[in-house]
C-alpha cells in the first residue's frame, strides 16, 4: 500500500485553490495522511482571542495541499475517499461576527441596524465518547451532541488559471460546507488543470445544515483520504456518493439557483447512468430525492440534491470508484 503522510508548517498552509505550485506529487491509489488546520489557522484558542483581533484577512480558511495527481488532466474526474476524519486536538471553537451569517448584515446585503456581536465558544471535544459540549456563554446551559466530524472545503484548481479564495464554493468545489462530507464518502471532482491540484481543510466537529452563524464546531484534524484517477470522464459540479446515495452539488447565489443547478445535476446525472428519458429522470429525483443545505452564509451558497442508489438500479458509477477507495481505506485502517 503506498502512504503519503504530510503535515503543513504553518507559513505553507494554502489559502486559494489555484495559484500556486504543488506540495506533493503523488500516483492514484495512494493513501494519504495529512493535518488540516481550523479556519481560524489555530489562532482562537479561547473566549477572549475574537477572530478580528487574532487573525488576518484574508488569511482565513487554510487548506492542506495542493497535491498533484499523475496523469490528471482536464477532462478527467479526481475520486477522493475520506477514510477517516478525526480531531487532532480536544477543543474546538465557534463564533458569531457583526458582519458574517444568514442573521446578520453583511456588506451584500446592507442594513441600518446595529452589527451582531463577535463571541467566540469554546467546545469540548471527547473522541472517545464522540461528543462535543456546548456550552452557553451568556448563561449555564449546556449539552452534549455528537460528535460528527467533516470536511468543510475541499477542492480543485480552477480552470482558465483562475486562482479562488478558499472561502468560496464554485464548480471547482471549495467551501461548501456540506454536512455530508463526512468519513465514508467519496467525493468526484472535475480536473481543470494538470495533476487536479486537490486540497482540503476547514475540519468540523459537526455542523447544522446551512451553518447559519457562519461558523461550526471549527477544529484542526488529522484526516486520511485515498485517491483515485478515474480517466476520460468529466464531472461538471463536485458529487458525493456513499454506500446508500449519490449526491449533486451546486454553489452561486441566490440560494435558488444553488438548488437548481443541484438538482440539475441530479437529474441529468441519474439520467446518463439508467438511459432514463430526461423528463423520467426528473419525475424520478422529484419524488424520490432529498435536498439537504450546505451553507447559507459564503461568498456563494450551497445546496446538496441526494437520492438513493437503490432507486437507480445499481448501475456502475465512476467505474465502482466508490467501493474500490472503500476497500483500500478498510485495508488501511485494518494495518493500523
Amino acid at each position: 500500500m503506498n502512504v503519503f503522510s504530510y503535515r503543513p508548517a504553518p507559513e505553507e498552509l494554502s489559502y486559494t485553490f489555484g495559484g500556486r505550485p504543488a506540495v506533493a506529487r503523488i500516483t492514484p491509489g495512494t493513501v494519504v495522511e495529512m493535518f488540516t488546520e481550523d479556519c481560524f489557522g489555530g489562532r482562537v484558542r479561547g473566549l477572549d482571542d475574537l477572530p478580528s483581533k487574532v487573525c488576518e484577512f484574508p488569511y482565513l480558511n487554510p487548506v492542506t495541499g495542493p497535491f498533484h495527481v499523475e496523469g490528471a488532466e482536464p477532462g478527467d474526474t479526481l475520486a477522493l475517499h475520506f477514510v477517516s476524519i478525526e480531531p487532532a486536538r480536544d477543543w474546538a471553537v465557534s463564533t458569531t461576527f457583526p458582519h458574517f451569517g444568514a442573521l446578520t448584515a453583511t456588506h451584500t446585503t446592507a442594513m441600518l441596524h446595529p452589527p451582531l456581536d463577535e463571541v467566540v465558544w469554546l467546545y469540548e471535544v471527547d473522541a472517545e465518547k464522540r461528543t462535543v459540549r456546548y456550552r452557553a456563554r451568556r448563561g449555564d446551559f449546556t449539552v452534549e451532541m455528537p460528535l460528527d466530524p467533516m470536511h468543510g472545503t475541499v477542492g480543485v484548481a480552477p480552470a482558465a488559471s483562475e486562482a479562488r479564495m478558499t472561502i468560496t464554493p464554485d464548480a471547482h468545489g471549495g467551501n461548501m460546507d456540506t454536512p455530508e462530507l463526512r468519513a465514508g464518502v467519496t467525493v468526484y471532482l472535475g480536473v481543470n488543470v494538470e495533476g487536479g491540484l486537490f486540497s482540503i481543510g476547514d475540519g468540523h466537529c459537526r455542523q447544522g445544515h446551512g451553518e447559519v452563524c457562519g461558523t461550526a464546531v471549527e477544529a484542526a484534524m488529522n484526516t486520511v483520504v485515498a485517491v483515485e484517477l478515474v480517466k476520460g470522464v468529466s464531472t461538471p459540479w463536485p458529487r458525493l456518493e456513499d454506500d446508500g446515495h449519490l449526491m449533486s452539488t451546486g454553489s452561486a447565489r441566490p440560494l435558488e439557483d444553488a438548488y437548481r443547478i443541484s438538482q440539475h445535476d441530479l437529474v441529468t446525472w441519474a439520467s446518463s447512468l439508467t438511459g432514463l428519458d430526461e423528463l423520467d429522470a426528473y419525475q424520478l429525483v422529484s419524488q424520490g430525492g432529498e435536498a439537504p443545505v450546505g451553507n447559507v452564509c459564503d461568498t456563494n451558497y450551497t445546496m446538496v440534491a441526494k437520492l438513493p442508489k437503490a432507486y437507480l438500479g445499481g448501475p456502475e458509477i465512476y467505474e465502482s470508484a466508490h467501493s474500490r477507495l472503500r476497500t483500500l481505506g478498510e485495508e488501511y485502517l485494518s494495518s493500523r
